[in-house]
């Protein structure tokens, strides 16, 4: 068999990512007048695509002028990922340091000129400093603003881009239904003000220091209660990437440790930038201070203290916590929330302390920026764990597993209902699910408690958000318990520990994990 060696396998990139010559070059549509697709036409191709698929709709395979149309329609930043004319490809392996790597940084060079070059054919008065909207310390990609349909045509045939991809267009608003379905967000932003007439002995457990144990970390679901007498998550740090938490609920902040929770550590950060438009800042500068309600309510579901107070408790009540604010709502549409989350997720990659990833956002469109950031936490050994989908009951019967949790890299998570069969009304599912976590009582609907935005009286939030963030505690809980073991054989463990463990669902995956099971049982 011949030597398949370096030389050979450069040649062989290079083919691959050949791209059209300038002299082929195609036009803008000539029967739309050379104009943008309208928000309307794109929102029908990718949605035809997203239902045809059953999958996130791929930027790398749409033609140029949708690429272009979606520009238009958004803040006009494109994503674009360069390196060396031999790794190419948008699923190449990255270097540790390709920032800093020299080739990395001849092929950004001669990426950046081809950008101005084509852009000043239209305003020969741009410069540099306004065509980079977003600056990068870690990954090889450009945050350029583009306005040429010409420039997304020569990017994409250029041996040195591995993609070219809008950041800030997704059609997470179908534009032609009714108003009660302009959201696919069922449990996104909202008050996440505290839910009246919770009844004791029934929606909660009250524990013996007078903490509330949601019903749904009863034994009979996932054996949470039981798992607490032998690991609780002590020693595991853990991020979740959200929305942030709230600077109003002292059980994220100065309450952390209190009760049977303590010496632990919480820290809030922020990743994502200030708004702005054309690259002029027009908002704050953003804090970590949650402004939505979805980030305060996943911190509370995985980490949540075990206190005094009478405030819902966490499943891993004795874990660090790191809260992220990187975006500001559940879905990420806009080219600062991917920007944001592709920031936290190197943060988190870059912190040899950090062992879990837990994130309950996602998009329907897929981004290789964020995907990019993902690969190099994986490959530092971060467990990730991302929220399936969560829609409104139309769409979530059609819409499978959203980006980023269809990921290689990525622990796709869903809901189910309390009969242990059914999906939840809103969660989505499909053969990237991994895990489910029961989220939903059949009875009268309610969700898990969490934290409010103040206060001790407990708030519910549902959807694959919140199993999403389950999951994460509980594999803090079973890494406690087992602290030298890998990020692999935590999985093993979760994974023997499940409902389905030796007959994978195409739908629920592994299933349920019983979580005293894995803490205490050894996987062979």
């Amino acid at each position: 068999m011949p030597k398949f060696t370096p030389a050979t396998a450069a040649l062989l990139a290079l083919v691959a990512c050949a791209r059209t010559p300038d002299a082929e070059l195609a036009q803008p549509n000539p029967a739309l007048g050379g104009e943008a697709l309208s928000t309307q036409q794109l929102d029908e191709q990718i949605w035809e695509k997203v239902k045809a698929t059953n999958a996130p709709f791929d930027w790398n395979q749409a033609a140029e002028h949708v690429v272009w149309s979606a520009l238009q329609r958004s803040d006009q930043v494109l994503s674009v990922g360069y390196a060396p004319a031999d790794k190419c490809s948008p699923q190449a392996a990255l270097p540790p340091r390709a920032v800093t790597d020299a080739a990395y940084q001849q092929a950004r060079e001669q990426v950046l000129r081809l950008i101005l070059s084509s852009e000043q054919q239209a305003d020969p008065t741009l410069t540099l400093e306004q065509l980079v909207v977003f600056g990068e310390e870690t990954l090889p990609v450009l945050n350029v603003r583009v306005r040429q349909l010409s420039t997304v045509q020569r990017l994409r045939r250029s041996p040195l881009v591995r993609y070219a991809e809008p950041m800030g267009y997704d059609p997470y608003r179908p534009r032609t239904s009714t108003a009660a379905q302009r959201s696919l967000s069922s449990s996104g932003c909202g008050s996440n003000a505290a839910t009246p007439n919770l009844v004791a002995g029934s929606d909660y457990t009250v524990l013996s220091n007078g903490s509330k144990s949601s019903w749904n970390q009863a034994d009979v679901y996932h054996g949470v209660r039981s798992a607490w007498s032998q690991s609780t998550g002590s020693g595991i740090k853990l991020v979740v990437i959200d929305t942030g938490a709230s600077d109003a609920q002292e059980n994220l902040g100065s309450a952390f440790n209190q009760g049977l929770s303590s010496g632990r550590t919480i820290e809030r950060l922020v990743t994502l930038p200030r708004a702005s438009i054309f690259g002029i800042p027009t908002g704050p500068v953003e804090t970590p201070n949650d402004q939505c309600g979805h980030g305060t309510s996943m911190a509370g579901a995985a980490a949540a203290p075990r206190g005094t107070d009478g405030a819902s408790v966490g499943i891993a009540y004795n874990a660090n916590l790191i809260s992220i604010r990187a975006a500001a709502d559940v879905f990420l549409d806009e080219s600062r929330e991917v920007k944001g989350v592709s920031d936290a997720f190197t943060l988190a990659a870059n912190r040899p302390d950090v062992r879990i990833i837990s994130m309950s956002m996602g998009r329907v469109t897929s981004s290789s920026q964020m995907a990019d950031a993902i690969r190099y936490a994986h490959s530092r050994g971060k467990l990730i764990f991302c929220a399936a989908g969560t829609s409104f009951d139309w769409s979530a019967g059609w819409v499978g597993v959203i980006f980023p949790a269809n990921m290689a890299e990525a622990v796709a998570v869903t809901g189910i209902k309390d009969n242990l069969t059914s999906r939840c009304d809103e969660c989505h599912v499909g053969s990237d699910v991994e895990f489910t976590v029961v989220m939903q009582r059949s009875s009268n609907n309610l969700r898990p408690l969490s934290l409010a935005m103040s206060g001790d009286a407990p708030s519910t939030v549902g959807g694959s958000s919140v199993s999403t963030a389950s999951m994460a505690g509980m594999a803090a809980v079973v890494w406690s318990k087992y602290p030298t073991e890998t990020r692999e054989q935590i999985q093993q463990r979760l994974v023997a520990a499940s409902s389905n463990a030796t007959n994978r669902n195409p739908s629920f995956g592994y299933g349920r994990v019983n979580l005293a099971k894995a803490v205490g049982a050894l996987v062979q």
